[in-house]
């Protein structure tokens, strides 16, 4: 029989999972309206990261709506945005040498970010999380980071009742080590679940509660950052720049962004859809190499790379967006995945979700309500918010890319933007982690080596990334099938985890018997999440590492 662990136990009214803008906001507006009406309120924010901040990586040009209704006096507080967008290009790279900038009458309105009615501006998502961290704190919400909620603690009919943070000192041999802490419990009446896009836990509540059924899959794209500092002369603060083509064919949907952001900093990335067909090919490879396109290189040329980070993003849109209520808590922000792709924006919608939430709570708590109930009033709110309808007038987006391509794709979606969303709606009903063909029906890619000045390995990157896990722990990335990639994924796929993790966690390498080996670096690992959504036999689950592990992004 199994040894039962003796752990301590805190009771809380909420605790939300995720340090992130949906759950800082759902956090700080909750204690917003106990303080308001003068009722003792508990809240409590978990975050794996070692600090709020050190796991959050975005492009990113937000639009301050939900920050102005959460703290209309944003600007007096002190928040993080000070560099407003102030011109716009867009470009289609035709080849490696070749680029088209488009006029603005050809942009769809999604993707025009001056002008209109609200600024706009180029931002750290890590930095806006810690200054709303700090105003959550001030309010009185208690904010643990450095620990990783484990487990869900559920009655037997599934209700909710909580979170295990889990065990610390834990040895790789699953004994616990010299200093071994067990995992609390932190009880709540409800527990909204903010863990961003693939959150392991939010995984397992969508299939727990069939919370996806009548749904597309959701889709998912791997994002790729960089932070530069460059030159003050080539420095043009509030330009943002997106763009697509080259190098990616017309099998393979994404697009770029560089935008230059305040101190001298530019930052450029790929957004790449993990719905590719091709196995060998690696998104990072494609972004280091799309960095020497003149378009992007004449911002970079002179300047010094200073942090690199990757993470997947949820960008079905809301065809694909499950429900998000079930007995005892809330999946909000990407772990639902609210985001806005024809934007390319989803901070301010996740924030959005993030407030309608801790309305719908409070409501429920401040009438007498002990918890556990599913919260249906949630549903009514969030599908009459601006948030919803973004993502209503938006849901072909994502589809008519896959369907048609990027650019028929997008003459599709600006159409359908010009005509209110009057075109049919479109829907992709294929994961993505089933779009890969075989190894032996595709063109092997041979990349360039990387040049040292704009574009580079992965282990320089994983260095700049400050990624760090105690080695002697159990290993975080869990194999169904321990001997499925060398049986299956090689032979059929040349095991495309070599190549789709963005630093290496994956190798292929040979024993002493010269025999072909699967070998997981999970001590490389960004917690990008791409493995557990692109393993064509989805025989790859990312659970949560020892909390405080990870990256340490600085102002990612």
């Amino acid at each position: 029989m199994e040894e039962q662990v003796e752990r301590d136990s805190m009771d809380f009214d909420v605790v939300i999972v995720g340090a992130g803008p949906s759950g800082l906001s759902a956090a700080a507006r909750l204690m917003q309206q106990a303080n308001e009406a003068g009722q003792e309120l508990t809240v409590c924010v978990v975050e794996k990261g070692s600090e709020v901040g050190a796991h959050i990586l975005s492009g990113a040009v937000f639009e301050p709506r939900a920050l102005a209704e959460l703290f209309p006096d944003w600007e007096e507080r002190g928040a993080p945005l000070t560099t407003p967008a102030t011109r716009d290009e867009v470009y289609l790279l035709k080849d490696a040498e070749k680029g088209q900038k488009l006029p603005n009458a050809l942009v769809p309105p999604s993707m025009h970010n001056t002008g209109g009615d609200m600024t706009r501006y180029v931002i750290s998502a890590g930095n806006l999380c810690r200054w709303l961290a700090e105003q959550a704190e001030s309010l009185g919400v208690e904010i643990f980071p450095g620990f990783a909620a484990q487990e869900v603690i559920q009655d037997e009919d599934g209700t909710v009742r909580g979170i295990l943070i889990g065990d610390m000192g834990v040895g790789a041999d699953g004994q616990p080590k010299d200093g071994h802490m067990p995992g609390m419990e932190l009880r709540a009446k409800y527990t909204l679940f903010a863990e961003g896009a693939r959150g392991h836990l939010g995984k397992r509540l969508i299939e727990r509660f069939e919370l996806d059924a009548g749904k597309d899959p959701q889709h998912y794209g791997i994002g790729l950052k960089e932070l530069w500092d460059i030159p003050a002369e080539q420095h043009e603060p509030g330009l943002v720049l997106h763009g697509s083509g080259w190098p990616l064919d017309r099998h393979t949907h994404g697009g770029w962004f560089l935008y230059h952001a305040e101190n001298q900093q530019v930052v450029v990335g790929l957004i790449m859809d993990l719905s590719y067909q091709n196995p060998w090919l690696s998104p990072f490879d494609e972004f280091q190499r799309m960095k020497h396109h003149p378009v992007l290189a004449k911002h970079l040329e002179g300047g010094k790379r200073v942090a690199y980070g990757a993470r997947a993003i949820a960008k079905g849109g809301l065809n694909c967006l499950p429900k998000m209520t079930f007995p005892g808590g809330l999946l909000i922000g990407c772990d639902a995945g609210t985001l806005n792709f024809a934007k390319i924006k989803g901070l301010h919608t996740a924030m959005k979700s993030g407030l309608v939430a801790a309305e719908s709570v409070f409501e429920a708590i401040a009438s007498g309500d002990e918890g556990g109930q599913e919260l249906t009033a949630f549903t009514e709110k969030w599908e009459a918010s601006w948030a919803y309808a973004e993502l209503k007038a938006s849901a072909s987006f994502g589809p008519a890319i896959h369907k048609y391509g990027t650019f028929l794709g997008g003459a599709y979606n600006f159409t359908d933007q010009l005509l209110g969303g009057r075109l049919p709606s479109l829907h992709d009903t294929t994961p993505d982690h089933a779009a890969l063909k075989p190894a032996e029906e595709c063109e092997k890619i041979d990349y360039p080596k990387p040049d040292g000045k704009l574009s580079f390995d992965k282990p320089s990157s994983v260095f700049l990334s400050n990624t760090n896990h105690e080695e002697d722990q159990p290993c975080h990335l869990k194999l169904t099938d321990p001997e499925l990639p060398i049986r299956d994924n090689l032979p059929r796929y040349a095991e495309p985890a070599q190549r789709y993790c963005p630093v290496g966690v994956y190798e292929v390498i040979e024993d002493d018997a010269g025999n072909p080996k699967f070998q997981i670096n999970f001590q490389n690992c960004v917690h990008c999440k791409t493995c557990d959504i692109k393993d064509p036999a989805q025989n790859i689950t990312w659970v949560a590492p020892e909390g405080g592990g990870g990256p340490n992004y600085p102002n990612m």
